[in-house]
């Protein structure tokens, strides 16, 4: 079973070193939740809404930095 809440603040501050690249286009990732099974669904903000390479920055970005830092997680999955 995870701890989502120490999972949560962990996850946050990795997010807030994605967002520096995300902000220097005008975008922005937020965390909206993390499952018991270690889905992390996040909501893309700002030009990362409609940027037709948004899929792109999920994956090959978010994700895999997330992976890579957080043993604990399975996936990303992207909401609106």
């Amino acid at each position: 079973m995870l701890q989502i809440n120490n999972l949560r603040d962990n996850i946050e501050s990795s997010l807030s070193k994605i967002r520096e690249f995300l902000k220097r286009d005008n975008g922005d990732v937020e965390l909206v939740d993390i499952s018991e099974d270690g889905i992390v669904k996040v909501r893309l903000l700002g030009s990362c809404t409609e940027c037709p390479l948004s899929s792109m920055t999920l994956r090959a970005g978010i994700e895999r930095y997330l992976l890579l830092a957080h043993k604990e997680i399975r996936r990303v999955e992207r909401v609106r």
